[in-house]
């Protein structure tokens, strides 16, 4: 049985003092939860103040992006060793703003995605398509490169302990959410595509988590479908009571 993963993206939200108090409010709310894997992904400039906090608790850490390179003149960029060495045990990769915004292709989220597990760090990688694609029923088809860009290379046994965040653009910060069904639908999908890329036992082991206007209200439905394994919360992780509410759906 996989164990569901709720993870929170501040994105570019909180200084380091807010981001300690978000945390001072949120650890005993959620200090109970076992039966979840919690993350907090904060920015950058936050992360050696929250890996300091979160030492010792049920939380752990997870970075929003990452260079492909251990070292070198990579101005402004970061590495996935100096990720680790501040308590990062997740890092968040093909986010649809960081291909968006950033253009970032295929080929170069392939490339952070074995660093990062050459480095020992927990990728959790995003899919997702645009309204336009799903209007145009082109959903499947965009995931299906998506995947198969950024899985190139990679074996069946890590490929099984991957984490891949269906994040559908459309839904993200617009309150707009996608269906439970028509996000099973689209889990199932990815399950599928592993299961014949990678084998049914990858596909079985593999965590699939939904992103895109997760909340409170909406949680357990979501959860309640089978290859739904998590969330990964946008809005609703920037407030510790609510991301409490979250990580605690099955109460």
């Amino acid at each position: 049985m996989v164990k569901p993963l709720i993870a929170a993206n501040w994105k570019m939200y909180k200084t380091v003092n807010e981001a300690l108090q978000y945390l001072s409010a949120f650890k005993p709310l959620v200090q109970s939860a076992t039966d979840v894997d919690i993350a907090l992904c904060p920015p950058f400039t936050a992360l050696a103040h929250v890996g300091h906090e979160l030492q010792e608790s049920n939380i752990r850490m997870g970075a929003q992006n990452m260079f492909y390179e251990r070292e070198g003149a990579f101005t402004g960029e970061i590495s996935p060793m100096m990720l680790r060495e501040l308590g990062c045990v997740y890092v968040i990769l093909g986010h649809s703003e960081r291909r968006r915004y950033f253009m970032e292709p295929g080929m170069m989220i392939n490339k952070k995605l074995k660093m990062a597990l050459r480095a020992g760090l927990h990728p959790i990688l995003c899919v997702g398509e645009s309204e336009f694609e799903r209007t145009e029923q082109e959903t499947e088809n965009v995931i299906n490169t998506q995947l198969t860009d950024a899985l190139e290379g990679i074996p069946s046994e890590e490929v099984a302990g991957l984490t891949i965040a269906y994040e559908p653009v459309w839904a993200i910060g617009t309150g707009k959410t996608a269906t439970p069904e028509m996000a099973q639908d689209v889990h199932l999908f990815i399950r599928s595509f592993i299961a014949q890329k990678y084998g049914k036992s990858s596909a079985k082991e593999l965590r699939i988590i939904y992103g895109g206007s997760v909340n409170a209200d909406n949680i357990k439905q979501l959860m309640s479908k089978p290859d739904i394994n998590g969330a990964l919360v946008g809005n609703a992780g920037l407030d510790p009571q609510s991301f409490a509410k979250i990580v605690r759906f099955k109460e």
